[in-house]
Parts: C-alpha cells; sequence; structure tokens
C-alpha cells in the first residue's frame, strides 16, 4: 500500500445487498457460525487460564502446568478444527470462512488486551474481550478465499458458498477498474446494518497520478458547529444539522419501538413481528442520517482535494471536547474526524498534502495580519478584534487565515502571549481510504495530551 499519488492504494468499495429470502438465511446463518466459534474459543482461552491459575495457586511448576492455548489465529484454528466434529457437527453447512472471521476477531481482541495490559498499546486501556449475543454484535462474515467475483451485469456479486446475490446499485465503478486491470479484490465483508445487508470490497488498486487544480495554493480549513468549515477564501460551508433535523423523526421511531412487545431475557419472551418492525424503521433513520453526513463530508473532502495543493487543518482534542455535555452531539453530527481523515487520503491521491497543525497552535487567539496573540479570548465573542493593529474580522475567518499562514509561520515565535508564543512543529498526513484488515497491536490512537485553553474551540 502506497500514500503517495500514482501508487498502489487499498481502498473500499461498498454496496447495498438485495439477497432473496433463501440467500437472507444463508447470510445469518454464516453470521452466527463466526459468533459461535468466537465464543467457543474465548470459552477455551478462559478454561485454560482458569486451568493454569488453578495450578500455581496449588504450587505447581511452570513447566509442570497444564499447556499454555496460543492466542495466535493459527493457533486458534488448530483447536477449533479440531473440535467442531463434537461441538459443531453442522460445521460442514457454512464457509470456512465464517469460522474464521470468528477466530480472527478474538485474536485480535486478545492482541489488542494483552498490548494494552502490557503498555504496548496506547489510548484507553482495553478490557479482556466477552461472549457476543446475538443482540449485541452486527451480523458480520469476511470472505478472503474462494471465489469472490463482480459479475459483468453489474448488479450482482459472487461469493464463496452464498452464490450470485443481486445489488441494489450498480458495481459500474469496481467493475471498471477490475476489468482494466488496475484493480484487485482482496476481501470481501458482509455486514447487516440498519435492516439492510451490505457488500464491502477491500481492493488493491492502481491509480493515476494527479494534479491539483492549483498546486501552489494553501488554504486553511477551520471546522466547528455553527458552520461546518469556514475557509480561508473566505468560503463558508454551512453545517447542515442532520441529526437535529431528523430528531422528530427518531423520536417517533423511538416512541413506537418502546410500545411494542419486545425481547425479555428475564422471561424468556421473543419480540413480537411488530416491534422488528418498529426496530427496523428506527435504525433506517439513523441510516439515513448518517448517509446524508457522509454524502456531504465526501462532497466538501473532494473539492477541496482536487483544488488546492496544501490543506491546514487543526489537530483537534476531539476525545476531549466530547466531554462537554452541551456540545458532544454536534460535534458528533459534524463528522470532523471523519473530514480530516478523507482529506488525508484524498489530498494523497491528488498529488497534495494535508498539513496538520500543532494542537498548541492558538489559530482563534492569534491576530492574522500582526501575529498579535490575545492572553484570552471567551466563545461568546464571534468577531476578532485586535487591539495592536486594529483588525476587525470574523473569528472563524481569523482562525482560517492563520491556518492557511501555519506552513510559512512554522518554527517562528509570535508576539506577546503566553503558551503559544512556542515554536511549532510542521506534520504532514496521508493515508488511505481504508485499514488494512488486520490491525497491528500499537492502534493508531494518536497523542493523548490535554486540552489547552485554545484547545481549538474557536470554530463553536
Amino acid at each position: 500500500m502506497s500514500d503517495v499519488a500514482g501508487g498502489v492504494v487499498v481502498q473500499a468499495y461498498r454496496f447495498a445487498l438485495d439477497p432473496t429470502p433463501a440467500q437472507d438465511r444463508d447470510l445469518h446463518r454464516h453470521a452466527g457460525a463466526g459468533r459461535f466459534a468466537f465464543n467457543w474459543a474465548l470459552a477455551a482461552v478462559r478454561a485454560n487460564l482458569g486451568q493454569r491459575a488453578a495450578e500455581r495457586s496449588y504450587g505447581l511448576a511452570d513447566q509442570q502446568l497444564t499447556p499454555a492455548l496460543g492466542w495466535t489465529l493459527p493457533a486458534l484454528r488448530r483447536a477449533w478444527n479440531t473440535a467442531k466434529p463434537q461441538v459443531a457437527p453442522w460445521w460442514a453447512q457454512c464457509s470456512k470462512e465464517a469460522y474464521s472471521t470468528g477466530l480472527d476477531g478474538l485474536a485480535r481482541a486478545l492482541g489488542n488486551w494483552s498490548a494494552s495490559r502490557s503498555g504496548r498499546r496506547a489510548g484507553p486501556r482495553v478490557g479482556f474481550p466477552r461472549f457476543r449475543s446475538r443482540r449485541r454484535v452486527v451480523a458480520s462474515v469476511r470472505f478472503t478465499t474462494g471465489t469472490i467475483r463482480v459479475e459483468d451485469t453489474r448488479h450482482h456479486v459472487t461469493l464463496p458458498r452464498l452464490g450470485r446475490i443481486r445489488t441494489l446499485e450498480s458495481t459500474r465503478k469496481l467493475a471498471r477498474r477490475l476489468h482494466a486491470g488496475t484493480a484487485r479484490i482482496l476481501t470481501a465483508t458482509v455486514r447487516h446494518t440498519s435492516g439492510r445487508w451490505h457488500v464491502s470490497f477491500t481492493v488493491e488498486v492502481t491509480r493515476t497520478t494527479r494534479t491539483p487544480s492549483h498546486p501552489q495554493r494553501t488554504v486553511g480549513v477551520d471546522v466547528g458547529i455553527a458552520n461546518l468549515a469556514v475557509l480561508s477564501t473566505g468560503q463558508i460551508v454551512p453545517n447542515p444539522h442532520h441529526l437535529a433535523n431528523a430528531s422528530g423523526r427518531l423520536r417517533s421511531a423511538a416512541r413506537t419501538l418502546s410500545r411494542r412487545q419486545g425481547p425479555d431475557r428475564r422471561t424468556g419472551q421473543q419480540p413480537s413481528r411488530r416491534w422488528r418492525q418498529a426496530k427496523t424503521r428506527l435504525a433506517r433513520v439513523h441510516a439515513r442520517v448518517a448517509n446524508l453526513r457522509t454524502d456531504g463530508l465526501h462532497k466538501l473532502t473532494t473539492t477541496l482535494a482536487a483544488t488546492y495543493g496544501t490543506v491546514v487543518v487543526e489537530d483537534l482534542n476531539i476525545a476531549g471536547m466530547m466531554t462537554n455535555r452541551s456540545l458532544a452531539r454536534h460535534i458528533a453530527d459534524a463528522g470532523w474526524a471523519t473530514l480530516r481523515r478523507q482529506l488525508q487520503y484524498k489530498a494523497a491521491w491528488n498529488g497534495g498534502r494535508v498539513v496538520v497543525a500543532d494542537r498548541w497552535f492558538a489559530s482563534s487567539k492569534t491576530c492574522s495580519s500582526c501575529g498579535a496573540v490575545k492572553p484570552k479570548l471567551p466563545l461568546r465573542e464571534r468577531t476578532y478584534r485586535c487591539e495592536d493593529c486594529g483588525l476587525i474580522a470574523d473569528r472563524d475567518l481569523n482562525a482560517a487565515i492563520n491556518l492557511q499562514q501555519y506552513v510559512d509561520r512554522s518554527g517562528r515565535q509570535t508576539q506577546n502571549g503566553r503558551g503559544a508564543d512556542r515554536k511549532t512543529t510542521l506534520r504532514v498526513a496521508g493515508g488511505c481510504e481504508t485499514t488494512t484488515p488486520h490491525h497491528q497491536p500499537g492502534g493508531s490512537d494518536g497523542d493523548r495530551r490535554p486540552a489547552t485553553d485554545d484547545c481549538n474551540t474557536s470554530t463553536y
């Protein structure tokens, strides 16, 4: 995988499926088989750990303990293949990839827990894996081998053991690349979300070299809540507030769901058909909100990456901002992290770059004309007034212009001010559309430094 334009990148193509009732049952059966393999392997690991702990309490030496059960995918797969005739005599009804999906999920979960426990994984502490429940886990299965094909009809895909499945949308974008020989399918993952099945193809794509329309121009992007983004050019991208606009439909759907006869694990009561229908309706409202948000972010980031050679964004402490009860929902609805992620890989595809301003850079408090820094700037002040040069400008526009000038100011000290009068470092970001199927234990949690007074809150 390459992060530069004109190279080979790994990206995903996602399509909605329209399976027949029989295919829908097969998909649920495969997802259930993966969940069964996960739970069986987890029970075996816990029993092995408990047995070794009990033997240690008896005073046995380490070499006398019961052999440890390996946590890697090959080790779990060998244990599963040995035990499956007894624990799952029906195993032949599903593809081997279904069981491998569950075992791979457990291997990664145990690896993350071990790395977090030993301090090799950054971020919050990862807990020990729990058993998967059909009600809590999204039904999914991943295929890495077998017949994985996009049909020439451009409305059908073929998956192992499932056969030919119709899609609700055209697959021409992927089919064209496959026919041209510039793409190769690596894996296919089927997930059931919002009452509908989707298939995501992880594809290795050879991309052609591109150049932005204005490769020498730099634009600063200041994201916010009132406005989704304010560009240093003066352009304002309004925030559509998709979640707030759909709040009425969400309340109605949630109220209807609460009045239906749902499941009760204490009494064994099964959900009614109308409850399932109401749950699907609520999920589809949420899915529409997510789709509208994703569509808007894609259009904005595509325009920025195809137009400017350098895009400067802020290093926001989003995790810290989400602790604000008054703003958490609005921050989540804006999708700042998704905007930055899309900018990173799209800029690389188009031959540009994304510069991430240092988290300590006071973009809101700094005058874009003379460089003076205010010691304090309350959030209620939406207009920036400089006491040194007399500049009067919109707060967000002033921050966007400072971000535009960040590349030239990097390494130079600003005038008067406190913590902002320190040298900042220039970091260039890059990336691809999707992560690889297997994550490294280290993760990508990034810097966990606490937020400052500025903390990029100028955009609220």
